[in-house]
């Protein structure tokens, strides 16, 4: 009994303690509502609705910012076998030949590869035709890419070499691949052929070429104009870990179907 009433004493204290600040917030409570009485109905709707629209913006900023973009662009000079490798990531058919491509494939897919399949969400695959003149429809996609696999004809590469490292040049110094930090792979193709170069040969070849474009692209020449961003470290041999964004190589077959470091890449970029 002792107890029960040593627990009756110090609710009552505890109570006298919070009846001033019960008082003091029915004063407080009764002033809002005095002063809200003295503001035009019209003046306090119209700061109701500025302060929904207010948080309502504010709330829409952030889900923008955290969704997550789930478009990766296939592109690459024509002939480097994008448009296969698209069909051989859409569905896993075949396609022999070469196939050119004058308008955007694009489709939803889910990956093929097993290890993937479960933990995957919807892919945005869009083929850019590699033609010069139609390489402007990339800068229609680039704002919502996730990431950027470039593909390389690993069997015609030497020939093609200059045009291939120019192109990627270009996409590397773009703003919005730039301040994106969009990640790039460049997808050595055709790796099944017995005289196809190896990624690791095509990487330093590109990067000397593209050290070379870099010297030739100077601040305040008209060629340089175009380019939003310089690469690189000055008075350093240009490589491709000195990009904001993270370019890494890989190899594949669009026709016998060895696509998987193309589905893992696509899979880091879009995976939540």
């Amino acid at each position: 009994m002792e107890g029960l009433e040593q627990w009756k004493d110090q609710l009552e204290q505890l109570k006298s303690q919070l009846e001033p600040w019960k008082n003091q917030l029915e004063k407080c409570l009764h002033e809002a509502i005095e002063y809200l009485n003295q503001i035009p109905p019209v003046q306090l709707y119209a700061a109701i609705s500025v302060l929904l629209i207010s948080t309502l913006l504010l709330l829409s900023i952030r889900l923008f910012k955290h969704a997550k973009s789930n478009t990766v662009m296939l592109t690459g000079l024509s002939g480097s076998g994008k448009t296969v490798l698209f069909y051989q990531l859409r569905d896993g058919s075949v396609h022999q030949g070469t196939i050119t491509s004058m308008e955007p494939n694009e489709s939803t897919i889910v990956l093929n590869s097993d290890s993937n399949k479960r933990k995957s969400k919807p892919v945005h695959i869009v083929d850019v035709p590699g033609h010069s003149r139609l390489r402007p429809k990339l800068d229609e996609f680039l704002p919502r890419a996730a990431g950027i696999v470039f593909v390389v004809d690993s069997l015609e590469f030497l020939p093609n070499c200059h045009l291939a490292s120019e192109y990627l040049y270009d996409i590397l110094t773009k703003a919005s691949v730039v301040k994106k930090k969009i990640p790039v792979l460049i997808c050595c193709n055709k790796n099944d052929k017995v005289t196809a170069h190896t990624k690791e040969f095509i990487r330093k070849q590109m990067e000397k070429e593209i050290d070379k474009l870099r010297a030739s692209r100077s601040a305040i020449s008209a060629a340089d104009i175009s380019n939003d961003f310089t690469l690189g470290v000055p008075e350093e041999s240009f490589t491709f870990s000195q990009c904001r964004n993270k370019v890494t190589v890989a190899e594949s077959s669009g026709l016998t179907g060895e696509v998987g470091q193309v589905e893992q890449f696509i899979w880091e970029c879009v995976k939540p």
